[in-house]
């Protein structure tokens, strides 16, 4: 199905194609690529159930916005009844017993929901090879990486095997794999869409969005997953919603496109940072201002994502013990024994890395040097942002620094793996939203994107230029 949603909307309106042809579509899709391994569950039968029930709401005339959208969500995310592994030994046979809220803010919209897409392990990584059930192969390349940790969500999309992805973002995890993939990504304001049923990585950080390949679906998305859900702490009342029309309505004639500086320099891949500057200078060309900003602190980005997010992980996967819910190791002659035992056995070698790094920033005699310190700095990294959108409107920047590398090729170097998020974590440390977008191919042919982030809640511009930039040709 290569036409949007609302020409297919219009189509399924106009009885030219069905819910059932749709869906019917997708399955043979995912069964003809199943060795890239997306899929963790696919849901044949109740898919095509619902397609029938939304059929039949359709020719009723009472059929919701998002009828007969056919989408996946990632496997951290709650579905009541159905598994969710987290991509992880530790939650292999776990069933969820509700379903998160961004998710049944779609299903009340009649999406139908074909499957749960494989990621990292509990969203821990930038290649998808952390996942306990194999790597997701990359549909543009099947030797290269998926990217991470929403590797699933990214290449079902990519292989067309459903029109929406629901992945979620702790410090790229929707944009890296986007970029890698060669489809759009989007990291709402932190805040917007309840986290309630998303599995915490790091719960300050954690972001749910969607991936697709249409502006305007994935704007429509996000409207209906977001607003206030009270079973969300950290879920934003006080701000004004947002409507997928909008997009369509905003006049971009004096639009200000910061390109930041510090992202243009050594590590960058010189074919992204060709393709970079000619989108810059086309925009120049088209009339918009284009400034140079600085974000000084940016350079501590990375060390200070993955010491707050490490720590976060080490509070949140504490509750993985064994005694309440998830793995047991067979081997637990006492308490002690079927602590260690079953952390060990039932979390993955990165996962056990991060909750170790965690652990040390947060023990005695550590927390002031790292933990209070990185808290310091993610506000510096925050005022930085709030500076730069003094003078300018969104930020251009690379998404990632390659284009997707070969499955296996950084696995045994962890600090060359986490400086992949090297463009996508500051976002996630400042909360605002950011947007990965394909503007070509490198010479591999592998996908090149770029990233547009706007102010706290300005999801509409990021969209509406991202929109520009894809429907100009600049591709």
């Amino acid at each position: 199905m290569k036409f949007s949603y609302r020409e297919l909307r219009k189509k399924l309106d106009s009885g030219e194609t069905s819910c059932r042809e749709v869906v019917s579509s997708y399955l043979n899709k995912i069964n003809e690529r199943k060795h890239l391994n997306v899929f963790l569950s696919v849901f044949n039968e109740e898919a095509l159930k619902k397609a029938d029930e939304i059929d039949y709401k359709i020719k009723s005339g009472y059929a919701g916005r998002l009828a007969g959208m056919v989408i996946s969500i990632k496997d951290v995310l709650s579905l009541k009844g159905k598994k969710m592994t987290c991509a992880s030994k530790m939650l292999e046979n776990f069933e969820a017993v509700y379903t998160a809220t961004a998710v049944q803010r779609l299903i009340d919209e009649d999406v139908i929901i074909i499957g749960k897409t494989n990621c990292d392990e509990f969203a821990m990584g930038s290649s998808n090879e952390n996942s306990a059930f194999g790597a997701v192969l990359n549909p543009a390349d099947e030797s290269r990486v998926a990217g991470g940790s929403s590797g699933g969500s990214a290449a079902a999309v990519a292989a067309e095997m459903c029109m929406i992805s629901l992945g979620t973002d702790t410090g790229g995890s929707i944009r890296q794999p986007a970029a890698f993939c060669g489809v759009i990504g989007l990291k709402p304001t932190y805040g917007r869409v309840s986290r309630y049923g998303l599995t915490a990585f790091a719960s300050s950080f954690d972001t749910i969005g969607p991936l697709g390949k249409d502006i305007y679906d994935i704007a429509l998305v996000l409207e209906i997953m977001s607003g206030y859900d009270p079973r969300d702490s950290t879920s934003v009342s006080d701000v004004t919603d947002f409507k997928a029309e909008d997009i369509e309505n905003i006049d971009l004639n004096n639009l200000r496109i910061g390109v930041v500086k510090e992202y243009l320099g050594e590590g960058l891949q010189p074919e992204i940072r060709d393709k970079i500057k000619e989108v810059i200078e086309r925009l120049r060309d088209s009339g918009l201002i284009i400034k140079e900003v600085s974000l000084p602190y940016l350079k501590y980005s990375i060390q200070t994502y993955y010491i707050l997010t490490t720590a976060e992980a080490s509070s949140n996967l504490a509750r993985y013990d064994g005694a309440r819910y998830g793995y047991r190791s067979p081997d637990s002659g006492d308490v002690e024994t079927m602590y260690i035992n079953s952390r060990s056995e039932g979390f993955g070698e990165e996962v056990k890395r991060r909750i170790m790094l965690g652990t040390y920033v947060l023990s005695a005699g550590y927390y002031d040097a790292y933990y209070r310190k990185a808290q310091k700095v993610r506000r510096l990294i925050k005022n930085d942002f709030i500076k730069a959108f003094e003078e300018v409107d969104l930020l251009l920047t690379p998404s990632t620094p390659t284009t997707a590398f070969r499955i296996g090729e950084k696995t045994t170097d962890p600090l060359e793996m986490y400086l992949n998020d090297i463009f996508t974590t500051s976002a996630n440390l400042a909360g605002n939203p950011a947007i990965s977008i394909p503007v070509g191919w490198d010479k591999e042919k592998l996908p090149i994107g770029i990233q547009l982030t706007a102010r706290d809640f300005d999801e509409k511009t990021a969209l509406a230029a991202a929109d520009y930039i894809l429907r100009s040709e600049f591709t």
